[in-house]
């Protein structure tokens, strides 16, 4: 009965921003760590960053270290990807998903629930 959904993708410039949020329903939100993953065509799933529900502890992907930012509003069941300096190669279908666990683990089978994604395509 839980329910993730993601918005906030889009088209962008090379360099340019977006912001992504994920709501959450038919959950204890609160209690729950919440990552971000991303998935390009021909490429495996890969996990961006992840805050956890425990002192809402941060982690990224080395990738996108410096350049992402992921925040969480518990009143509002809300996660957040503040995406700057955004590259090509960060284009994808980006997925929020969430565990009942607090782990910093990027392994998807962790996670218990997952959103439909939201596109972000950056031009060159």
């Amino acid at each position: 009965q839980a329910q993730l959904v993601e918005s906030g993708g889009g088209l962008v410039q090379a360099g340019g921003s977006l912001r992504l949020s994920c709501v959450a329903s038919g959950l204890t939100f609160s209690r729950h760590t919440m990552a971000w993953f991303r998935q390009a065509p021909g490429k495996e799933r890969s996990r961006v960053a992840v805050i956890k529900w425990t002192r809402d502890r941060k982690d990224y992907a080395v990738s996108v270290r410096g350049r992402f930012t992921i925040s969480r509003d518990n009143a509002k069941n809300t996660v957040y990807l503040q995406l700057s300096d955004l590259r090509p190669e960060d284009t994808a279908v980006y997925y929020c998903a969430a565990t009942r666990s607090s782990t910093f683990s990027p392994i998807p089978s962790v996670y218990d629930y997952w959103g439909q994604g939201t596109q972000v395509t950056v031009s060159s």
